[in-house]
């Protein structure tokens, strides 16, 4: 993967064929201790505790196409690989909360991407899904909740084309707001 918002694009992939109905995803950068934290929590169907134990490995997966998936152990590898860890806590029935970190400053943190791209594909992917995506940093916070957004639109489609460049505009504006500055790929 060549960013983290192509890492979050996967992981969030695989909670929507968990079954979930709403996902929350929080990017937060505390500069003071060189700190990049992705968080993707849903409320899918979980893991069992015997598949959570052998999630990273890359023969582990729960697909029927193929017997191999990637995502997770290129995610907790690209945590490794900067300075960082990943975590993953999941209950059968309940959801799954994955928290990856990495250092700001390393050479091999991968940079954050286009978040806005990101969510505009899952959005028009299951538009059925409630996303939830908040931004943190020391120069505030920003939270896109597209339950909120549908209110606002009355019965329009959140799929629609000039919807969705919205929605990928406005979240890119925000990253550039809370991240400018803090993350050293984006200068405000």
């Amino acid at each position: 993967m060549r960013d983290i918002s192509l890492h979050i694009l996967d992981l969030t992939q695989n909670s929507i064929s968990a079954g979930a109905s709403e996902i929350r995803i929080d990017v937060a950068g505390d500069a003071e201790n060189q700190r990049l934290s992705v968080r993707i929590e849903d409320n899918g169907c979980g893991m069992s505790e015997e598949f959570l134990a052998s999630v990273t490995d890359p023969f582990t997966t729960s697909r029927k196409t193929r017997n191999v998936g990637m995502g997770i152990p290129f995610f907790k590898l690209a945590c490794e690989q900067s300075g960082g860890r990943l975590e993953i806590r999941s209950q059968v029935n309940v959801g799954t909360v994955l928290s990856g970190d990495f250092e700001i400053s390393n050479i091999d943190r991968l940079p954050l991407g286009d978040l806005g791209e990101t969510m505009r594909f899952l959005i028009s992917g299951a538009p059925q899904t409630r996303f939830v995506l908040t931004l943190r940093s020391s120069k505030g916070s920003f939270l896109f909740d597209t339950a909120e957004v549908e209110k606002e639109l009355d019965g329009v489609p959140i799929t629609e084309y000039e919807i969705l460049q919205w929605i990928c505009d406005y979240i890119n504006e925000n990253v550039q707001i809370i991240f400018g500055g803090v993350l050293n790929e984006i200068v405000s």
